[in-house]
C-alpha cells in the first residue's frame, strides 16, 4: 500500500461572514499574509538545506456569496451586481495591492444585493513563485539545483488553470460549481503582475488607473517634462514620477538615473493619490507588444487606456502632425484572433470619445469645423506587417478603401480589441508621421518642426483626456458596451 503523503498547512480558518466592505478586505489581507508568510518561512527552511518531509501548501483567500432572487438592481449600473440567483465566488491575491479595489466591488455588491458575503481560504494553492515575490531574499532556483524535486513538495504555476476562460466566455465554473465573481483568478492576476515587473521594470504597486500607450520614444521623452513641471507645482495634485527600476523622485529637478539595460517595455508613472495619475508605456512597435502589455496590465483594472502614438495618413487631404481620432478599427493584426475572432464589432465609447476630442480643442484652441483642419475622425487599420507597403499595393489598398479607413498603424486595433475583450474602456489618437501611398514616407530628416510641434501636443491632449476621465464616475466610463449576457459582478 502507497503511504499517504503528509500535507502541511497554516491553521485551518473558517469562512466567517461579513456585512462591511472594510472589514472583509482586511480579513482578505490577514489571510493572505499568513498563508504566503507560512509559505516563505518553510521554503527558507528548505533553502537552508532541511528538506520538508511531505509537502508544503497553503491557499489563496476567496470571496463567496449566495443570492436567491431575480430581483433587477439598478439597470444602470454595469457592475457591482450578479445576473441571477446562485452560488458565486472568486480566489483573491495581493489584497493589499487591491485594497481600494476590493472594497468598492465587496461594497457594491452588500449595496446591491443586502446578503453577508463570506470570506476564507480556497481551495485553490498558492504556487510557491508567486508566494516569495514579495521576499527580496527568497527566489526560486532552476530546476536541479535544490536537492529536492520542486513540485513534489511545493505548489508551482499552473498553465493549465492560468487562463482567460472567463474575459473570453467560456462558461467558466468553479470546482465546486461556483460562478465567477471577478474577470481574473488568482493565479491568473499573480502570473500577469510577474509579467508586467519583467517587461516593464516597474511594480504593480506604481501603475495609475490611467493609462497611455505610446509606440516612439519622443512621447517619453515630453512625459518626463510634464511630470517634472506637475512635481514643481503645488497645486498640481500629482505627488511623484517613477521610472523604470522603480525610481521614484518627488521633485521635478531630481535625478532619474536610466538603467544599463531599459526593459521591453519602458514605463513610466506620474501618480497622484488614489491611483488617479497617469502611467505612459511604451510599447514600441508591432501588435504582438500591444496584446502582452495589454494582456497584463488589464488585471490592475483601469479606468481606461488610450494610445496615443504614430500612424500612416492613407488620405491625401492629410498632413504630417495631422491627428486621428479612431471612431472603428480594422483588424489586420491577427494576434487576438482566437480569443476575440475579427467578426466582433469593437465600439467607439462614447464617453472616451468626448473627452479626447474637447481635449483635442483644449490644446489647439480650435473648434468645431475648425477641428478639421488637424484631425479626421474614422476608421483606424491595424495590420501586422510594417512592410506592407512593399508588396502587391491592390489587395491592400482596396481594403483600406473599402473600410473607409484614415490611418494605419500595428496595435491601435489591438490596444481597442483587448480593451473590450477585458471590459477596459479605450480609445486612439493618432498622429500622422508619414503618408506611403502619396510619396511621403518615414524617413530621416522628414520630422520637420511643425511636426514636432503637434507630436508635443499630441501627449498634451492624451494627458487633459485622461484628466478629464478622472473627474467621470466609474459607473458612467465603464459602459455597459463592454459587458456580454452574463458579466461578473466585479469590474
Amino acid at each position: 500500500m502507497t503511504p499517504a503523503i503528509t500535507i502541511q498547512t497554516p491553521p485551518h480558518q473558517e469562512h466567517t461572514s461579513f456585512t462591511d466592505a472594510s472589514a472583509a478586505v482586511e480579513r482578505l489581507i490577514a489571510l493572505y499574509k499568513d498563508a504566503t508568510l507560512f509559505l516563505q518561512g518553510q521554503f527558507a527552511e528548505a533553502l537552508a538545506g532541511n528538506t520538508p518531509q511531505g509537502r508544503i501548501r497553503a491557499f489563496y483567500p476567496e470571496i463567496r456569496i449566495s443570492t436567491t432572487t431575480f430581483a433587477q438592481v439598478d439597470s444602470r449600473l454595469s457592475f457591482g451586481h450578479v445576473a441571477q440567483p446562485g452560488e458565486y465566488a472568486t480566489t483573491i491575491t495581493r489584497p493589499d495591492l487591491f485594497e481600494n479595489y476590493l472594497k468598492q466591488q465587496i461594497g457594491l455588491l452588500l449595496h446591491n444585493h443586502k446578503v453577508a458575503i463570506l470570506i476564507g481560504p480556497s481551495a485553490t494553492p498558492i504556487p510557491i513563485h508567486f508566494a516569495v515575490a514579495g521576499d527580496a531574499a527568497l527566489n526560486v532556483p532552476q530546476d536541479g539545483v535544490l536537492s529536492f524535486t520542486m513540485r513534489d513538495v511545493f505548489d508551482v504555476p499552473d498553465l493549465s488553470t492560468t487562463n482567460d476562460d472567463i474575459v473570453n466566455g467560456t462558461e467558466f465554473r468553479y470546482d465546486d460549481g461556483a460562478h465567477p465573481l471577478a474577470a481574473f483568478t488568482a493565479q491568473r492576476i499573480d502570473y500577469s503582475l510577474a509579467r508586467l515587473a519583467h517587461y516593464t521594470a516597474t511594480a504593480a504597486e506604481h501603475f495609475q488607473n490611467h493609462i497611455l500607450f505610446t509606440n516612439y520614444q519622443f512621447y517619453v521623452e515630453e512625459f518626463e517634462g510634464f511630470a517634472r513641471k506637475m512635481l514643481d507645482d503645488p497645486d498640481s495634485g500629482y505627488t511623484s514620477f517613477v521610472g523604470p527600476g522603480n525610481v521614484e523622485i518627488a521633485e521635478g529637478g531630481a535625478d532619474l538615473p536610466i538603467p544599463a539595460k531599459l526593459p521591453q517595455m519602458p514605463t513610466y508613472h506620474l501618480k497622484r493619490e488614489g491611483q488617479g495619475g497617469i502611467t505612459l508605456v511604451n510599447i514600441g512597435v508591432g501588435p504582438s507588444n500591444a496584446k502582452t502589455a495589454t494582456d497584463h496590465i488589464a488585471v490592475l483594472r483601469p479606468h481606461a487606456w488610450l494610445m496615443v502614438g504614430h500612424c500612416a495618413g492613407l488620405r491625401n487631404s492629410q498632413s504630417l502632425g495631422d491627428f486621428v481620432l479612431a471612431h472603428a478599427y480594422l483588424r489586420e493584426d491577427h494576434v487576438l484572433d482566437d480569443d476575440l475572432p475579427v467578426w466582433v464589432p469593437i465600439p467607439a465609447l462614447a464617453e472616451i470619445q468626448i473627452a479626447l476630442e474637447q481635449a483635442v480643442a483644449q490644446v489647439t484652441q480650435l473648434e468645431g469645423f475648425e477641428l478639421k483642419r488637424i484631425m479626421r475622425t474614422g476608421t483606424v487599420a491595424t495590420i501586422d506587417n510594417r512592410n506592407w507597403e512593399l508588396r502587391d499595393q491592390s489587395g491592400p489598398v482596396h481594403r483600406l478603401s473599402q473600410s473607409r479607413a484614415v490611418a494605419l498603424d500595428m496595435e491601435s486595433a489591438t490596444i481597442a480589441a483587448n480593451g473590450f475583450r477585458f471590459r477596459v474602456p479605450y480609445g486612439t489618437l493618432l498622429c500622422v508621421s508619414d503618408k506611403p501611398l502619396h510619396g511621403e514616407l518615414k524617413l530621416p530628416g522628414m520630422a520637420s518642426d511643425f511636426y514636432k510641434t503637434q507630436v508635443s501636443r499630441h501627449l498634451m491632449i492624451g494627458i487633459r483626456a485622461m484628466e478629464q476621465l478622472r473627474e467621470m464616475p466609474l459607473e458612467r466610463i465603464h459602459s455597459r458596451k463592454l459587458r456580454s449576457f452574463e458579466e461578473t459582478a466585479f469590474l
